[in-house]
């Protein structure tokens, strides 16, 4: 089974996600800011990790996904990029951070599952 983290400071909008994703085959995990998903994401190694932009603490997302990508031991694990601001800048700096997606909020259910089958896809 895939596994999927989801790194948000809102509880409403986490709830959302896992609720769109509890249809599909996946076991989720969730993480209320930066610091604490970073740490999850050491621990339990997920397949994919749905990361809020702008969260309160220590580390952003665009920080946690530099350091998601930076470790050898977590470079892995597949990065989306979960933000309101969709200005090409913002998408520069994901990209720049290496995040290997980024869905402007809000998105459709529809779309957050594409983004995730589509990066979970095994590759030929």
């Amino acid at each position: 089974m895939k596994r999927i983290l989801i790194v948000e400071d809102q509880t409403d909008i986490r709830k959302l996600i896992r609720m769109t994703l509890e249809f599909e085959n996946y076991e989720i995990h969730e993480a209320a800011d930066g610091s604490f998903g970073l740490r999850m994401a050491a621990a339990i190694q997920p397949d994919l990790m749905l990361l809020d932009v702008m969260m309160p603490g220590e580390f952003d997302g665009l920080q946690v996904c530099q350091r998601i990508k930076a470790d050898p031991a977590t470079q892995h694990i597949k990065v989306v990029l979960l933000t309101a601001r969709g200005q090409q800048r913002d998408r520069e700096a994901g990209e720049h951070v290496g995040a290997d997606e980024y869905l402007i909020k809000p998105f459709s259910p529809l779309q957050l599952i594409d983004t995730i089958e589509r990066l979970m896809a095994p590759t030929a």
